[in-house]
This record gives structure tokens, sequence and C-alpha cells, in this order.
């Protein structure tokens, strides 16, 4: 998107043991516990990708990857040569030693790493021709199978914009499938707020939400790009605002939020489900919080879902510039995470006990839900 505020972290998490309970877990809620941790950087975190409960990865603006191997008690800098001055707004962690990051910078600076030594060293995986592209996020189906999309743009004459999307499907080249991307419209683009504005599910299917244009919309593919469909989104779209972060937890159930980054004071329609596997969608509860939400993550499911109950709604978490939030019956009712200071725009769980926000100024905050 042309607004590249802040990010979130990708979705790479297992469920837990589904016979660890016990009584006070049937019939308790769980309560969130917020641990504050030292980064050791005073950039601005803007992805988050948890392997387990101890191996978590992140990055953000001034060229900053961080690894952790004793859930968050120290973070230690994975510096990517050459790319210091460089915002990784996604990054994608295949096991504790290897991962991927993504910058949102433009031309030849648009760029995909990847390290296979736990981020000793790090080696160029993708670098971009073409002179005004830029990659908003990334997802994966398997560690060799993955798309990047980027904002869109002018194709020539007229109206028409263009989506100059990559993917890679033997692990090591990306080829552009933008013909089949389908065309886009003046302004549009992805917001670089989450990691989450294309995911994968299973093996063929991706998701992509568009924004800055009226209507917001997401477009999905069966076939790992091939081919694509566009639906509308009831999330107001416009120049600053729109769909920002896209999940789902099976072929029919999905969730977007968003909203517009212009007003982060003003309360919004800023969250949308699916029930059909995204061909239609509805307004759900906003977030208690105003403004947009940057952030999205669905809980896996594990222990307290035995007190919600084998059939409800999965637990999500949202956040944003003004606040974090958390659902139990994926966003009919929102209660506030008590003591998240404003600020957190990337948020990922790695079991359904724990998870990061993370945020401006190199905040990292631990979730644990006991």
């Amino acid at each position: 998107m042309l607004i590249p505020l802040a990010l979130v972290g990708c979705l790479d998490v297992t469920d837990d043991d589904p016979t660890a309970t016990s009584a006070q877990d049937l019939h308790d809620p769980p309560v969130l516990v917020l641990t504050p941790q030292v980064s050791g950087t005073t950039a601005r975190i803007q992805s988050i990708a948890p392997i387990t409960e101890d191996v978590v990865w992140a990055s953000g603006a001034a060229g900053t990857v961080l690894r952790t191997t004793d859930g968050g008690e120290t973070w230690v800098p994975r510096p990517v040569t050459g790319a210091e001055t460089l915002a990784f707004r996604d990054i994608h962690a295949v096991s504790a030693d290897i991962a991927y990051v993504l910058t949102n910078n433009g031309g030849a600076n648009a760029r995909i790493y990847k390290t296979v030594d736990a981020g000793a060293t790090w080696t160029l995986h993708y670098q971009n021709t073409i002179p005004l592209t830029f990659y908003d996020c990334f997802a994966f189906w398997n560690p060799w199978q993955a798309i990047a999309v980027p904002d869109a743009e002018p194709a020539g004459t007229g109206d028409v914009w263009r989506f100059d999307a990559i993917r890679m499907l033997d692990g090591a080249t990306w080829e552009n499938i933008g013909d089949a991307f389908g065309p886009g419209v003046p302004g549009e683009g992805l917001f670089p707020t989450s990691g989450n504005c294309v995911t994968t599910l299973g093996q063929r299917r991706a998701y992509a939400v568009v924004a800055g244009a009226d209507p917001s919309r997401v477009v999905i593919t069966d076939d790992q790009g091939d081919t694509w469909t566009s639906y509308d989104i009831p999330i107001p779209g416009g120049p600053s605002g729109g769909g920002m972060n896209v999940l789902f937890r099976d072929r029919r159930h999905g969730i977007i939020s968003g909203g517009d980054v212009a007003t982060p004071t003003v309360p919004q329609d800023n969250i949308a489900r699916t029930h059909d596997g995204g061909e239609t969608w509805e307004l759900a509860t906003p977030t208690p919080f105003p403004g947009a939400a940057y952030a999205l993550a669905y809980l896996p499911r594990g222990w307290h879902h035995r007190w919600l109950g084998h059939h409800r709604p999965q637990t999500i978490v949202a956040a944003g510039p003004s606040g974090a939030a958390w659902s139990r019956d994926e966003g009919d009712t929102w209660e506030p995470v008590p003591g998240a200071a404003a600020g957190y725009f990337g948020v990922a769980f790695a079991s359904s006990r724990r998870g990061w926000l993370v945020g401006r100024d190199g905040a990292i905050t631990r979730i644990d839900f006991e």
C-alpha cells in the first residue's frame, strides 16, 4: 500500500495436545498475562514469526532481524549484510535455522533474503527488476513454494493498473504472475501492516486483500496463482483505507481486519468475516480500540477451547496504533487486552498459550494465556 505505516507477523503454528487440561481449565476463563521484553533496538518491529514457544523470529525497520531461542528472554540481532537501511516488512520462519525476510523498498531494493544457518549469513534469494514495484508481504504454502504481492502500478495508458505478483514453486526461482493476478485500478495496493495481506491455506489456496480504492476486495486462488477471483469486502476502502489482513482457519471460515489509517482516533468498521470461503463477507463487531486494526491473529486450538466449547469459533487477537483486543467468539464480542499499550502493529502465536505483540520503538511483548 502507498501508506506503509507498520506491520505484523506470519502465522506458522501448531495445536497443543488436546488432552492437556484440568478441572480449572474447563471452568475458568483464560487470563492474559503480558510480559514486556527487551528487543535491543529502537527500530519499529513489524513482523513476527514463531516456530515454537521458545524459537521466534522477528523483523522490522532499519534492516532489523531478531531471533530468540528462549521464549524472548533474550533477542539476538541477525543482521543482513548490505540491507542495513532497508525495511523488512515481513518474515517467514521455516525452522530454527531457516527463514526468509522481505523488504518493502522499491526497485532494486525490493528483495527477499534467505538464511539456512540461523541468521549467521544471508543470501539474496530474489531481487526485483521493475523500477517502481515494491512488495508488501509474502506467504508460503510449504518451505519451497510461496507467493509475494506488490502494490499495483500503472500499466501503460488509461486507468488499468498491474500487480506484478511473483511466486516460487521450486524452492529457488521466483516468476512473475502479474498477468494471472488480474488488473487493478488507480491507487490500489496492499497494506504492509502485518505480513498477512497475503496468506495461504493448504497446498494450493492463497488470499490477498487489496485496499486503496472503494470497494476494498479480496482476491483468491485455488491453484497456486494460475487463476484468481476477486470479491468485494464491506470494510470501507479509499485512498487510505480498506482491508489489511486476511486469515482463514479452514476452507469456509475466514476473517479480515483493516480500516482507515488516516483517522486513528475514530471508531471504525474494521473487522469482517466469511462463512463461504470468501465469496461473501459480513461486518463483525468493531474492535473496542478506535482506528484501523493493523494486526490480526488466530490462536491455534488448544486447552482454552475446552473452556470455550468444542464447537465455538476460534479466539482472535487484533491490534493497532490505538490499542489491542481479543475476542473469544471470532469478532462477535471483544475485550481489551489488559495493560497493552498503543502502538503494537504485529501479533502472532506459537501455540494456544503463547504469542507476541510487536510494534514501535522496538517493542516486543509476550502474551501468555493462563
